[in-house]
């Protein structure tokens, strides 16, 4: 795990259909966006607003997607479920962390993908459902 000040100076988000205000904290232990919706044991954030955006809009739930701006309060480390061999190099700046995030402010204008690109992402992690692959949680 990376530690926070080595990180200060980047700006992340969570993408998510909960409706959260600065200050709140995104704690790990709701059920996952994926696979079983088990609960998870991490939170998850990225560097990049695309990545947020996947997340806000795949997020289970009612309501419009939401992108928070937060801060890790702990540690952060690569999240293996989108590093390693399947993007080596973490090019989508995607992290996680077992230590709560701080919400400190909301993206308000964010255009989301096209519908097109949502259908074949969802047909994509159906599919994944299907072959019974899970999120990496270890």
């Amino acid at each position: 795990m990376e530690a926070i000040d080595e990180q200060i100076s980047q700006q992340f988000y969570h993408g998510t259909k909960a409706d959260l205000k600065p200050g709140e904290l995104i704690v790990p232990g709701y059920h996952s966006n994926y696979g079983k919706q088990k609960k998870a044991a991490y939170v998850y954030l990225t560097a990049t607003l695309d990545a947020a955006i996947w997340g806000a809009e795949l997020a289970l739930g009612e309501g419009a997607g939401r992108i928070y701006i937060v801060e890790p309060t702990g540690p952060i480390a690569d999240d293996p479920n989108l590093t390693d061999k399947k993007y080596p190099g973490n090019p989508t700046k995607s992290y996680r962390s077992k230590d709560p995030l701080r919400v400190i402010g909301e993206v308000m204008d964010w255009n989301g993908h096209s519908p097109q690109e949502l259908k074949t992402m969802k047909d994509n992690l159906e599919r994944l459902k299907q072959l019974g692959v899970e999120a990496i949680e270890d």
